[in-house]
């Protein structure tokens, strides 16, 4: 419980009693009727203005018993209401309402007006309204002559608008458009419209100033300016406003502080701020207007002083100083607050406020000045205070301090109650209260009586009063617990006593288990398609009721609509817990996007995207794939891939290839649909620049030699073709060659297994590539022509035996030897 409500319901008990009475305690008990003297509960503001084409209401609305009746003064005299047929009282009410036939006008009611509400107790005071009617008036008839200005110079485009009620509104306009406001033109606090220097630009045939009233909705407009602009040169920064090197300003404590520097000068002069002394009030402070206009809210003592304005340009600056004073209306320090006293008791009521200069304080008695009244021996004024003595029911009243200097006033009704009333309970009886454990707790108690009663808790019927250690009384009857135990269950009783008689009440205490979530579910991320699973455990004191969320909470198929906080809940009559876990849903990045080629040259170029949504899984990587229109158009193939943090790299390819490309991106999940393609772009052609050479040693003959082949990819331009070189190794003579398209070549009429030297060169309409190593080729195979001889046995055993021959000749092998086979047979075959 928030003890505040407390303390406001004693607030309530002792000084309203009359309310409290009523609404507290007689839906349980008889009614008692209480004596209250006149409290005003609704009134209009002090400065009123009136819409002069509606019917005008003063509010005046007040309370007590027996009801008040109103009367009104006018200019500080008795306004006689039946004597105008226009001005009707509301019933129950001292609300005015002014009507208007006859030719009568709204201006006819202007003046200061003041609500009177009276019974037998006393009187009450409105504050003094003062009613005034708005006013839109029109804007004098003139002719302006054109303004012709030399560029670079200042300017001032003068508004004047008509003395409004409220003031209105001001705007500037140029052909139906708003006037584009900045640091060089911008307008003043008083409505001009300042030129820190005319552009040539600026020449126009149509500166409107216009004045909106915001009562009557209507906008007034200024006949307009015609601009004429001459040519000039820079100029040093002058001040435009306020005029001089110093100047000052007096401010209100708590309203708003507006300070303006607007300076000329060509190029266009900085504003800059500051406090001499000490800092601007950083919290406080708002820089308006592009900085010619200082703003500072809610005025206090402490921001009064000088205030520097700093205007320059690369060829000089200009300073002006604002001296500001903070004055003050009066305001409360400590506001007289109504005293319900029972008859022979003391008491006071305090009237202290503040103000500067310092206010007079005036007390007045039923709206009649102290000084003017009857002496009375019961009470005795030292100034901003009354103190009562041995009051008597007489001496009820409605007492009004007043607090007033040169710059304003505060009114205030405090109401003094002479009552004679015994104890007695105003809440509910026999309350049961249920509370946590280790919980701070609140035994509420409320109670009333007159003299006011003393109170005391028991507990069990038994002991003394409880007070101090675990336990502290509030004067409004409540009883705090620091931290409930199980032992602080039982009865709790409470007696209110005063020499009028005892009142009391009782309290029942049961101290439960806290209700909390044991097994609190986890922060989750799942793949989108899979399952998600909340668990949540919860544990409750047995005696009470719960209600609670189921404890496994299964999501199949998550998808994005699936993502979000899941929040498990258990409440108890008097307590509840939740507990909190994020669902995140991942999935494959979503594709690359507005693919970019860019610093393009022979043999490379930049490509540039813009990474896809990652989808709650960072991208670590990202493939680069191109596709070529001429040798297998539509088939994309992997070019690069780079890390995730990149989106800008150089390609580095080859020639003679329409590329285009395309990206995907890769996170945790999976691949990204591939992105849109690039634009194409073809590598321009190149010769050869190597080539793969292999040769085939064929049975028996002949030979084919081969060059790789090359892929289509690595042609570098048209008609690719090769050259083929062979001779006899060692052999001293000249090359053979031939030229062919094909991949391979076959040389015919050779010897068996005779080793060659074989190079190979591709060529294509660029050129010719280099030409490759020389490498060690045979012509074909043939059988071997010879058979091992000398074949014998040795070491014959039941399961082995050694073999022994004459190897053959190797120039009868034919061909690179390999092995020798020995094939075994039965002597029966």
């Amino acid at each position: 419980l928030d003890f505040s409500s407390y303390h406001m319901y004693t607030v309530c008990i002792y000084v309203y009693v009359y309310y409290c009475i009523f609404t507290a305690a007689m839906f349980m008990w008889r009614p008692v009727t209480v004596k209250q003297p006149p409290t005003i509960t609704k009134q209009s503001v002090k400065d009123f203005i009136v819409d002069p084409r509606d019917n005008i209401v003063i509010e005046c609305e007040a309370k007590g018993n027996p009801l008040p009746k109103f009367s009104w003064r006018r200019n500080g005299k008795f306004f006689n209401i039946g004597n105008d047929p226009l001005v009707t009282m509301r019933k129950r009410s001292g609300s005015l309402e002014i009507g208007f036939r006859n030719g009568r006008r709204p201006e006819d009611y202007e003046g200061e007006y003041q609500c009177f509400a009276a019974n037998d107790f006393g009187i009450a005071l409105s504050n003094k309204i003062l009613l005034r009617v708005s006013k839109a008036p029109l804007w004098p008839k003139e002719v302006l002559e054109p303004v012709v200005v030399t560029e670079g110079s200042s300017l001032i485009l003068t508004c004047n608008p008509p003395p409004g009620l409220p003031p209105p509104l001001i705007f500037w306009m140029d052909n139906m458009n708003s006037i584009p406001q900045d640091k060089r033109v911008s307008m003043g606090l008083n409505g001009d419209l300042y030129f820190s220097n005319v552009l040539s630009q600026d020449a126009h045939r149509d500166y409107c100033c216009n004045a909106r009233f915001p009562f009557t909705k209507t906008i007034q407009q200024k006949n307009p300016f015609t601009l004429k602009v001459q040519t000039i040169a820079e100029s040093t920064p002058t001040l435009l406003a306020p005029l001089g090197s110093e100047s000052s300003k007096m401010v209100l404590r708590d309203e708003e502080l507006l300070l303006e520097c607007i300076a000329a000068g060509l190029p266009t002069p900085t504003v800059k701020w500051f406090k001499k002394g000490g800092d601007l009030p950083a919290r406080k402070v708002k820089f308006e207007n592009y900085n010619k206009t200082l703003k500072i809210i809610n005025v206090s003592e402490e921001d009064a002083g000088e205030y520097v304005c700093m205007a320059n340009n690369h060829l000089g600056s200009i300073r002006h100083s604002i001296f500001v004073q903070v004055k003050a209306a009066p305001y409360w320090l400590d506001k007289p607050s109504d005293l319900v006293l029972a008859p022979d008791e003391n008491g006071r009521l305090v009237c202290r406020a503040n103000g500067n200069p310092k206010p007079s304080i005036q007390w007045l008695v039923n709206g009649l000045p102290l000084e003017s009244t009857l002496p009375n021996p019961n009470r005795q004024v030292l100034g901003d205070t009354i103190i009562f003595q041995s009051v008597q029911f007489d001496s009820s009243a409605v007492y009004q301090c007043n607090a007033s200097n040169q710059h304003g006033y505060l009114l205030a009704n405090a109401l003094v109650s002479i009552i004679d009333m015994r104890p007695r309970m105003l809440g509910p009886k026999n309350q049961l209260i249920k509370v946590i454990q280790n919980k701070q707790t609140f035994l509420d108690c409320p109670f009333f009586g007159s003299p006011v009663p003393d109170l005391r808790w028991f507990k069990n019927g038994q002991g003394s009063g409880l007070d101090g250690g675990h336990y502290r009384v509030y004067v409004n009857g409540t009883l705090e617990i620091k931290r409930a135990l199980v032992g602080d269950e039982g009865t709790y009783t409470c007696v209110a006593s005063s020499m009028l008689g005892t009142a009391e009440n009782q309290v029942r205490l049961e101290v439960k288990e806290p209700t909390s979530i044991v097994r609190a579910p986890e922060h989750q991320s799942s793949v989108r398609g899979s399952t998600a699973r909340f668990d949540c455990k919860v544990k409750s004191d047995p005696s009470l009721h719960i209600t609670k969320d189921e404890e496994s909470l299964t999501i199949p198929n998550v998808n994005e609509g699936d993502e979000g906080t899941y929040t498990c809940t258990v409440k108890s009559e008097i307590d509840q817990d939740s507990a909190s876990a994020r669902l995140t849903v991942l999935d494959r990045p979503n594709p690359p996007m507005d693919l970019d080629l860019s610093d393009a040259s022979a043999r490379s170029i930049r490509l540039t995207w813009i990474p896809g949504n990652e989808n709650r899984s960072p991208i670590t990587e990202f493939l680069v794939q191109f596709e070529e229109d001429h040798w297998e158009p539509g088939r994309w193939t992997e070019l690069a891939s780079y890390p995730g943090h990149l989106n800008s790299v150089m390609l580095q390819l080859v020639p003679f290839i329409n590329y285009q490309f395309r990206v995907i991106a890769v996170n945790s999940v999976g691949q990204s649909q591939p992105s849109r393609p690039s634009p194409r772009y073809k590598t321009s052609g190149a010769r050869k620049t190597h080539t793969r050479t292999h040769t085939h040693p064929n049975r028996p003959s002949p030979r084919y030699k081969t060059s790789g082949p090359l892929s289509d990819l690595e042609r570098n331009g048209p008609n690719l073709h090769y050259k083929v070189w062979w001779r006899a190794k060692d052999s001293g003579e000249e090359w053979n060659n031939v030229t062919t398209i094909d991949s391979k070549y076959v040389v015919h009429n050779t010897q068996t297994y005779v080793p060659y030297e074989i190079k190979i060169q591709a060529r294509n309409d660029f050129g010719s590539g280099p030409e490759s190593n020389v490498i060690i080729g045979y012509s074909g195979e043939d059988k071997p022509t010879d058979a091992p001889t000398e074949l014998r046995v040795s070491k014959v055993e039941s399961s082995n035996a050694v073999i022994h021959w004459k190897p053959v000749d190797m120039n009868s092998v034919q061909g690179e030897f390999k092995e020798y086979r020995v094939r075994k047979a039965s002597a029966s075959s």
